[in-house]
């Protein structure tokens, strides 16, 4: 027995240096160079491709199976002049001994100076499809009559036991010099690679990997080009088919035309997983930031086997957007607060698919202005925006453009002439009618983007500043699309009074569309007034009440009041003429006529007003009003004119009964004669809008009618105390229509 033991070591012994010398003859007998050509027609005839071997082959064969391959190109068999790899040295080794237990046990694999140029060409067909099929496929075999199938014979036990999985254990990996070029000739964009750089530690199934990946990336639509370095750990699981990218950074740079050749220095790391599995991806402890942007989140991303399903939330601390935007050459339009977007900080759930986004649950802080609600683009093909925001206050003054200089001089030029007009005290003439246009001609609407736009957007504010008014409780409805805008509802509150206005607004050609119906309710308007026109006084005060059905045409504050046509009506409560006393006026009047000189002087500046209504017809600009009608104290004025809107004009005339001095203690002098019971007296009104009540005056010519009407009532009375009935009725008729006339 120790006698056969000791045969049996010899013998494996033997067996042993037998393979050894084997081994070591095959690969010093046998050189794999000799065959190049052999090895050529086996790639084009097995996967239709063409390989040139420039270099030498290396190899060994045991304990390792190696190879080494330098200077070869690869192509497909049927453009076998145009490359789409190259290889300046590829090299590797596998132990021979553990690919018999399906294990893959690898010393460093060397990759250097790979060149991959893959194309499409006009057809979309790319340059590598045809690699790995057989160049010509074998002939099906003739039919043969059908014959009964034998049955079934039952499949071996050992049948339904999968295989046992192949295990991979390699020493590193190590990519270097290498470039990938991609061409699409139908769109004619292109994509780089370039300078990649890969290197691995031991990659064993299940371990952790360390990794770093660095390299140059390029693209000519549009043209950006950006330097990125990767680092992470990875593992995986060919069981589960889960993948792992642990404590993952990845830091470069990214520069271009979009970015109007600025440089945009990033950095983002976490957690990464892929379960292949499941078809889900996430990446925890997501950290990004971007020059001054620092973002935090976290991304699950469900169906990679289909349309890809994002969810996940991050937030944004709160960073500079102004100086961020012009980092990267994004420049912004001027805006009237150079200081706005200063301030700003986001926090939002987020869902996306590859053609739409949605932040829900958002809080976005905007220059101290707190807004929430959800956030969405519809459609990235058709910039679909949906919004619905609800906002604590937002002072839109700061982002609007500043003013317009041609409206600062047209504002100078309005105010030389106002004050050229002159305003008197009732005594001096009619101030002139203004001709100099009040209105600007620069373009108000980006017509190009307002075609665009496709938008539903729901907000409202506590508070919202808009044209320095202070608008509270503010609500906005709105849809757009296809250059069709339309206001559902603009409401709110504003100076302890209410506001709405609904209207639309077609953009689709060059001169746009515009309709507007206003309502306002007890709104105060000297402080409307004085708000758009800080500079100016108002000169009416009260609480208006307004509805009006309008329409305009143009792309300019001129266009728009040039074409301003529609109706409106309107209520002033509890309002007073600024600076001007009519009642005054008209007192003086009457002291005229009565040949009296006015001993008491009126203590009020201002002419109060218990009513004034009306309604307006609106025609190319013209305000036409035809059933004026005011009273004051003592009076009660009827008047027809029309305010031109274009220069801020005004012409009217008025009827005003008097109804006498109402005060406590009324001045003898402008007492009422009965015989002035139920006159109108005329009233002029003419010269720019601003001037108000301090543009009337008392209309002389009228007033002259109904003194020659009054003294011809006095002398047809005189008439017929003296001739009493001593003539006959109708020569005292004849006599006193001599005096009336």
């Amino acid at each position: 027995m120790k006698t056969f033991g000791k045969f049996l070591g010899l013998l494996l012994l033997g067996l042993l240096l037998a393979i050894v010398a084997l081994g070591f003859a095959f690969t010093h007998l046998f050189d794999p160079n000799d065959y190049k050509d052999e090895i050529r027609q086996l790639a084009r005839d097995k996967a239709n491709l063409e390989l040139d071997l420039r270099g030498e082959i290396g190899w060994s064969l045991f304990p390792w199976l190696g190879l080494e391959l330098r200077d070869t190109t690869l192509a497909s068999a049927a453009t076998p002049q145009q490359p789409f790899a190259e290889l300046d040295m590829l090299g590797f080794s596998v132990r021979v001994l553990p690919l018999l237990r399906r294990e893959v046990q690898m010393s460093d694999i060397r990759i250097d100076g790979l060149k991959l140029s893959l194309e499409r060409d006009a057809e979309g067909r790319g340059n590598w499809q045809d690699i790995g099929r057989p160049a010509k496929a074998a002939p099906p075999p003739p039919e043969q009559p059908a014959a009964a199938a034998p049955p079934a014979s039952p499949a071996p036990a050992q049948a339904g036991k999968a295989a046992p999985a192949l295990r991979l254990d390699i020493d590193s990996l190590a990519v270097s010099n290498s470039r990938i070029d991609y061409h699409d000739a139908a769109s004619g964009q292109r994509y780089t690679l370039e300078g990649l750089d890969l290197r691995s530690g031991a990659i064993r199934e299940g371990a952790s990997i360390p990794l770093t990946l660095k390299g140059y990336f390029g693209t000519n639509q549009p043209v950006l080009r950006a330097r990125g370095e990767l680092t992470g750990k990875l593992r995986f699981d060919t069981a589960l088919e889960r993948y792992w990218l642990e404590d993952a950074q990845l830091k470069g740079e990214l520069s271009g035309a979009p970015l109007a050749n600025q440089t945009l220095t990033f950095a983002a790391q976490g957690q990464l997983l892929a379960d292949l599995a499941a078809q889900v991806a996430e990446w925890n402890s997501l950290k990004l930031t971007a020059n001054q942007l620092d973002l935090l989140g976290e991304l699950k991303v469900r169906g990679l086997d289909r349309t890809p399903q994002i969810e996940g939330g991050l937030s944004i601390a709160e960073f500079d957007l102004r100086a961020f935007l012009e980092g990267i050459g994004q420049s912004l339009p001027k805006m009237a607060d150079a200081d706005s977007l200063r301030r700003v900080a986001l926090a939002s759930g987020l869902s996306a698919t590859p053609d739409s986004l949605t932040l829900q649950d958002l809080r976005l802080q905007l220059d101290g202005s707190n807004l929430g609600g959800q956030l969405a683009i519809a459609d990235f093909s058709r910039n679909s925006l949906r919004a619905q925001l609800k906002g604590d206050r937002l002072d839109l003054d700061r982002y609007l453009p500043p003013p317009a200089s041609e409206a600062d001089a047209a504002s100078a030029t309005r105010k030389a002439e106002v004050a050229k007009s002159g305003a008197g005290n009732g005594t001096t003439p009619l101030p002139e009618q203004p001709t100099s246009h009040a209105w600007s001609e620069e373009k108000l609407l980006p017509l190009e983007r307002l075609r665009q736009l496709d938008a539903e957007l729901a907000l409202s504010f506590g508070q919202l500043t808009l044209r320095k008014l202070p608008l509270e409780n503010a609500s906005l409805k709105l849809r757009a699309r296809d250059g069709q805008i339309r206001l559902d509802e603009l409401r709110g509150e504003l100076f302890d009074g209410r506001f709405a206005l609904a209207g639309s607004l077609d953009a689709r050609s060059d001169i746009p569309q515009l309709q507007f119906a206003p309502q306002l309710g007890d709104i105060p308007l000297e402080r409307l007034l004085e708000t758009l026109k800080p500079a100016e006084k108002s000169p009416v005060r009260g609480k208006l009440q307004l509805e009006g059905n309008l329409a305009a045409w143009g792309n300019s504050e001129k266009a728009l009041i040039d074409s301003l046509s529609g109706n409106a009506s309107f209520i002033l409560d509890d309002g007073a003429l600024a600076d001007a006393n009519l009642e005054q006026q008209l007192c003086r009047g009457i002291a005229t006529l009565n040949r009296k000189v006015p001993t008491r002087e009126f203590a009020e500046k201002d002419t109060p007003l218990r009513e004034l209504r009306g309604s307006l017809q609106f025609d190319r600009g013209v305000a036409s009003n035809q059933d004026l009608r005011a009273r004051i104290p003592g009076l009660t004025v009827n008047g027809k004119g029309t305010a031109d809107l274009r220069v801020l004009g005004l012409d009217y005339r008025m009827g005003v009964v008097i109804e006498g001095d109402q005060r406590e203690m009324p001045d003898p002098a402008c007492q009422v004669n009965e015989r002035y019971v139920g006159l109108e007296w005329p009233l002029r009104c003419r010269g720019p809008l601003e001037l108000g009540a301090r543009a009337c005056r008392l209309d002389q010519d009228g007033l002259g009618k109904i003194a020659a009407r009054l003294a011809g009532e006095k002398l047809t009375e005189k008439l017929d105390e003296k001739l009493g009935d001593k003539v006959s009725p109708e020569l005292k008729d004849a006599l006193k229509g001599l005096f009336q006339r």
